[in-house]
């Protein structure tokens, strides 16, 4: 075993030692925090109060304009979709709640509450009628509903709710786990000899790694194999992540989410993050100012590549990205330049939730 199998082995051999599942504490500090994050979210003074004066007024003021544009494209059965179009609504359900999260807005709390609840029941009823736990039609929308039912979990004011999160988020864990790939990655479908793409595997892991945190059981031989994965997926010359393993195409999508995945799997420190942090850096203010393909989801994963690699970095790239961001939303509150696919309805909760990295609410993009 290499160093970084190594390095990632002996982590989680020690944090998961041999429980299946833990106490999930959000449960407990929920009722305690909840009431005052409420009273904090008032006005651009919560900046300073948080420490966190990079987020500033006008982030702030564009996050708000943000959610309040996602409340006016919300279905009536409380699902959120591609373009009204009916497409990819567990994903795009998914990445709204956790817009509305990222800024401590929680099912059945605050002005939001009763649109939240509605959005929380339909992917609970969506989760209900897949007996075999596959949420969504592909692999990258199942991460994202596994994700955002991770850090629902704790979260739901109806204990009933809670429960049928638990057993949602158990179901969808066990669909990832039983589909890795032997070379340690994921593919569009659960199939465990369907291949493996980079930008696949960051999606899936981000959720398992929230789950983990969650309480969940994650053995330790799957993020043994992440690690082997991103291994064969980085390219040796710039350092940076290929979209597919020995010999694809560096993007900095993969490059991003490359990074982000090696440090949840434990890898912070080894020489493989810093050269993808390195190549990544390069790219800017390139990536940041200019677009180019999948602008979104290259950033919705580089700033937390960038929280995670320490103040320093974070300080240099959030600032940046901010700006960028709040320069393209459009008079409605949505981020629809350069979208692509999924349009405003994908993009806009990816830029909330970039936007507001500085609250550090929901507990995966914690340091």
């Amino acid at each position: 075993m290499n160093t970084n199998l190594r390095k990632a082995d002996s982590l989680f051999r020690k944090e998961n030692s041999s429980k299946m599942m833990r106490v999930n504490s959000r449960a407990f500090l929920f009722p305690l925090i909840v009431g005052f994050l409420m009273c904090l979210l008032h006005g651009p003074a919560l900046a300073q109060q948080e420490g966190a004066p990079e987020l500033s007024a006008e982030a702030s003021r564009s996050i708000d304009k943000g959610l309040n544009y996602l409340l006016t494209i919300q279905r009536e059965n409380g699902s959120w979709d591609s373009n009204g179009e009916g497409g990819h609504a567990v994903a795009m359900t998914s990445l709204s709640l956790m817009a509305f999260m990222s800024k401590a807005h929680f099912s059945g709390f605050g002005k939001y509450g009763k649109s939240l609840d509605r959005g929380m029941k339909w992917l609970l009823k969506e989760a209900k009628g897949r007996p075999d736990g596959y949420l969504g039609t592909v692999m990258y929308e199942h991460g994202l509903a596994t994700l955002a039912l991770s850090e629902m979990w704790g979260m739901a004011r109806d204990p009933e709710d809670d429960d049928a999160i638990q057993k949602a988020l158990e179901k969808a864990v066990e669909v990832i786990l039983r589909s890795q790939n032997p070379g340690g990655g994921w593919r569009y479908q659960p199939q465990a000899d369907g291949g493996e793409d980079t930008s696949c595997t960051q999606t899936v892991f981000h959720a398992l790694a929230s789950a983990r945190q969650a309480g969940i059981y994650v053995p330790n031989e799957t993020i043994a194999k992440v690690a082997k994965y991103l291994e064969s997926a980085q390219d040796p010359q710039t350092g940076g992540f290929c979209y597919t393993p020995r010999g694809g195409k560096v993007t900095p999508a993969c490059t991003a989410g490359g990074s982000y995945t090696a440090q949840l799997a434990g890898l912070r420190d080894a020489e493989m993050t810093r050269s993808a942090l390195r190549y990544l850096k390069s790219l800017a203010p390139g990536i940041i100012t200019g677009g180019g393909s999948y602008y979104y989801y290259t950033h919705y994963y580089a700033i937390q590549a960038m929280v995670q690699a320490g103040d320093d970095e974070y300080a240099k790239w959030y600032p940046q990205i901010r700006d960028a961001l709040i320069s393209r939303q459009n008079e409605k509150g949505a981020w629809d330049k350069g979208a692509g696919h999924g349009g405003g309805s994908y993009s806009t909760p990816m830029a909330i939730i970039i936007l507001a990295t500085p609250h550090r609410y929901i507990p995966i993009y914690q340091r």
